[in-house]
């Protein structure tokens, strides 16, 4: 028998309080080891839709099913990164990454020997003793994913981490974050506004549209891994790159009946 899908929605709709539905009919699933994007237009829901995977908000309909249990139950098990680092200004980069874990009740020398673990994974180890305004952009944002790995998370989720900094220093973390996947067997959820870097993380990408927020078309990135600056040089990776983008482009033009889950590309 083929293995179970480690998070499966179906049908999933989502609305707050009485307002109009925020998202309908959200049908997918995801396997262990996927890296998956979200893209579509601004309020089509995919930051909802993280929310939703996170136990943060409850759905209004349908099922959502995160590794046999609802997401509140799963909470343990998933780690969210969010757009801004949102690190303790008061609390040195150690201690930054130690607070998830203080909050679990981990005893301190299993914290000390996971911080040392995941800051030498984003190469952050020599910058412990340094507070959030002594670093830069992207080192802040590489204390939030070691804050987040180091619950040993089954499911990362990620929403829109690198929207705020340059491109090269966006390409530069794309790549680090790959590396450190490497390392670890969790499962990704990423939600950008670009194309080019949800083409070179991801083995799957979801284009949303909006109005409620659907998925309008699932696309397969059969790039191999592991993924480097020479990726971006290929004539594979740039074809993707312009083949979502044309997606991508006729969404909003797409009437929401018109907005049903389709065949993966």
């Amino acid at each position: 028998m083929s293995e179970p899908p480690l998070v499966e929605f179906r049908d999933v709709a989502k609305r707050f309080g009485d307002g109009p539905l925020v998202l309908e009919d959200i049908s997918f699933s995801a396997r262990p080891g996927d890296f998956l994007s979200l893209i579509g237009p601004s309020g089509c829901g995919k930051s909802t839709l993280l929310r939703l995977l996170a136990g943060l908000s409850p759905i209004s309909g349908g099922s959502l099913i995160v590794d046999g249990v609802t997401p509140e139950d799963a909470a343990a098990e998933i780690a969210f990164v969010f757009q801004e680092p949102t690190l303790l200004p008061w609390l040195n980069v150690a201690h930054n990454v130690e607070v998830p874990q203080q909050l679990r009740g981990v005893p301190a020398a299993e914290r000390t020997a996971t911080r040392r673990r995941v800051l030498d994974l984003v190469r952050l180890a020599d910058k412990a003793g340094a507070y959030p305004r002594q670093l830069s952009g992207g080192q802040k944002m590489r204390v939030s994913i070691a804050r987040a790995l180091a619950l040993g998370p089954k499911i990362l989720l990620l929403d829109e981490p690198f929207g705020a900094l340059d491109e090269m220093t966006r390409e530069h973390l794309n790549e680090e974050l790959l590396a450190i996947r490497g390392h670890g067997a969790w499962t990704a959820f990423f939600v950008t506004h670009s194309v080019a870097e949800a083409v070179f993380l991801s083995n799957r990408i979801l284009v949303m549209s909006a109005g409620p927020g659907r998925i309008h078309r699932e696309i397969a990135v059969p790039l191999p891994y592991p993924r480097t600056g020479e990726t971006r040089l290929s004539r594979e990776y740039h074809d993707l790159v312009a083949d979502v983008s044309r997606i991508l482009r006729t969404v909003e033009a797409v009437p929401a009946s018109l907005g049903r889950p389709v065949a993966p590309a």
